[in-house]
C-alpha cells in the first residue's frame, strides 16, 4: 500500500509539473523525489500535495548569469516546491505599458525559471500598470515604483485590469493558479479603519470572471489578506500571542459571503504584533498561525487554506543570530502542520551579491542556504495530508513534529539541552534544528 501511494504521488506531482506550454524556452524538470506516503489531506488538496513554496522577490537566479540559473535551478528541481511570481513589481517590469500592449519579457523570464527549476508554478495578479491608477501610459518610470506600485486600479479600471489578468492566464497556459492582488494594497490605508473591502471585492469578481472565462481550468484565490495583530483589542480571534485587528476578519467575512467564486482562500501575517511585539515570546507567538488556520478552515469548509507569506522577525530591527532564526522558522512550519494549511508560501528576500538573511541560496555562488534546506526538507517529509505521530519530548523545551518515517526536533532555548523522543535520546545545541529517521 505505502508504495502504491508513493507511486500515486510520483504521478499527481509529475503531471502538475508537465505540459509546459507558456512563452520562451521549453524545460523539462527534473525528476521530483518521491515523498513519504501520505493519508488524508487538507480540504481541497490530494494527499502528497507539496505544502511548501516560495515567492520570487525583485531579485531572483534569473537575474543573473545563464551559468547561475542553471545551478540553482538544479538545487530546487531536488524537491518539488510551489514557485510564485507577481505580474508586476517583485521583479518584473510593468506588463501593459499601453492598454492592450503587452511587455512580457520579463514574466516570460520567471515563468521559464519555475519551470526550468522543476517548480509548480503559480501567479499573483498584482500589481496594476500606472496607466490604470491616475498615472501616466508607457515604460513605469522610478519614483512611480517606489512611490505608487501599491496603489489599486481605479474602479473605471477594473474592467481593464481583469482583461490583464485574462491575457496573463491565457499566455501561460502551464500556470494553473492565481491569486488575485496583494494584502488589499490600496484598498486598505488605515487599518485602524475598516478596509475598502467592497472596492477590492468587485475587482476580485471581475478577475474571477474574466480568468475563468479565458482559462475555465484555472484555479482562483483570494483575498490575500495580511492578518495583523495586536496586544490588545475586541475581536473574536485572540490567543496568548495577541488579538486580530477585527477589521481584517470582517474583511475576511464580507470577502468570503459576495465572492463569485473561489478555489483556495489566500491569507498572510506574521507572529509579532503590529507594535513589533512577540506575546508572550518568540516561539509561543508563533500559536498564531495554527490559530489563523484554524479560523479559516472553520470558516471556508472544503476550501483550502494557502499562507501567501509568513514572518517571524519584528520588523523594527529585530535581528536573531541564524541558529534562533531557524528554529523560530522550524517551530512556526510546524504549527502550519499540525493545523493543516494547504499550501505556505515563503517570501524569499534574495540579493545579488553579499551576505543574504533567510535567503534560500547563496547570492555568490548558487548553494542552497540553511534556510533553503529547512524548506526543502519539510516540502519533502511533510507534503499536505501525511500522517503525523503524536509524540512528545522528555524535555518540553524541545518542540517535536513526527510522520512515520521522519521526525525534527527543535531546541527552542539558548542551552544545549539532552532529550528522549520515541525512546531515542538527543543531544541538541543551542536553538538546534534536528532531523532524525524514525
Amino acid at each position: 500500500m505505502r508504495l502504491a501511494l508513493r507511486a500515486a504521488v510520483a504521478l499527481a506531482v509529475a503531471l502538475a509539473l508537465a505540459g509546459c506550454s507558456g512563452a520562451g524556452r521549453q524545460e523539462t524538470p527534473a525528476q521530483p523525489a518521491q515523498p513519504p506516503r501520505a493519508s488524508s489531506a487538507a480540504p481541497g488538496i490530494e494527499p502528497g500535495w507539496p505544502r511548501w513554496g516560495f515567492t520570487h522577490t525583485g531579485i531572483s537566479a534569473n537575474n543573473l548569469t545563464q551559468r547561475f540559473e542553471d545551478h540553482v535551478a538544479g538545487q530546487l528541481s531536488r524537491t518539488p516546491l510551489l514557485q510564485n511570481q507577481h505580474i508586476m513589481g517583485f521583479g518584473a517590469l510593468n506588463p501593459e505599458p499601453y492598454p492592450g500592449q503587452y511587455h512580457w519579457d520579463d514574466l516570460d523570464s520567471r515563468v521559464n525559471l519555475m519551470k526550468h527549476s522543476g517548480g509548480i508554478p503559480v501567479i499573483t495578479l498584482c500589481c496594476a500598470p500606472d496607466w490604470m491608477k491616475g498615472g501616466p501610459q508607457g515604460p513605469t518610470e522610478e519614483s512611480a515604483w517606489r512611490d505608487h506600485l501599491e496603489d489599486a486600479p481605479y474602479p473605471e479600471h477594473f474592467d481593464d485590469f481583469a482583461r490583464l489578468a485574462a491575457a496573463v492566464a491565457s499566455r501561460y497556459t502551464d500556470v494553473k493558479y492565481f491569486m488575485v492582488w496583494n494584502e488589499l494594497k490600496g484598498f486598505w490605508k488605515n487599518h485602524a479603519e475598516p478596509a475598502d473591502v467592497k472596492g477590492y471585492t468587485e475587482l476580485y469578481n471581475k478577475v474571477y470572471e474574466a480568468v475563468k472565462k479565458a482559462r475555465p481550468d484555472a484555479l482562483i484565490g483570494g483575498p490575500y489578506l495580511g492578518f495583523d495583530s495586536n496586544r490588545s483589542g475586541d475581536s473574536e480571534l485572540r490567543g496568548d500571542w495577541g488579538v486580530v485587528n477585527q477589521h481584517v476578519l470582517d474583511a475576511f467575512d464580507y470577502w468570503f459571503e459576495h465572492k463569485k467564486g473561489a478555489d483556495f482562500v489566500v491569507v498572510d501575517g506574521a507572529s509579532p504584533t503590529d507594535a513589533h511585539e512577540l506575546l508572550p515570546d518568540a516561539f509561543g507567538a508563533l500559536a498564531k498561525f495554527g490559530a489563523v488556520t484554524k479560523w479559516l478552515r472553520d470558516k471556508a469548509g472544503d476550501l483550502p487554506v494557502w499562507w501567501s507569506e509568513w514572518y517571524i522577525v519584528p520588523e523594527d530591527g529585530t535581528t536573531w543570530a541564524e541558529p534562533k532564526r531557524l528554529a523560530v522558522q522550524a517551530a512556526s512550519m510546524m504549527e502550519f502542520v499540525r493545523s493543516q494549511a494547504a499550501t505556505v508560501l515563503y517570501w524569499n528576500p534574495q540579493a545579488k551579491e553579499g551576505a543574504c538573511r533567510g535567503c534560500l541560496w547563496d547570492p555568490r555562488t548558487g548553494a542552497q542556504t540553511p534556510t533553503g534546506k529547512l524548506l526543502s526538507d519539510f516540502a519533502r517529509w511533510f507534503p499536505s495530508g501525511i500522517p503525523l505521530d503524536e509524540l512528545t519530548s522528555s524535555e518540553p523545551e524541545v518542540r517535536v513534529l513526527a510522520q512515520p518515517e521522519r521526525m525534527v526536533l527543535v531546541n527552542t532555548t539558548d542551552g544545549a539541552v539532552t532529550t528522549t523522543v520515541d525512546g531515542r535520546e538527543f543531544a541538541l545545541k543551542p536553538y538546534e534544528v534536528k532531523w532524525s529517521g524514525r
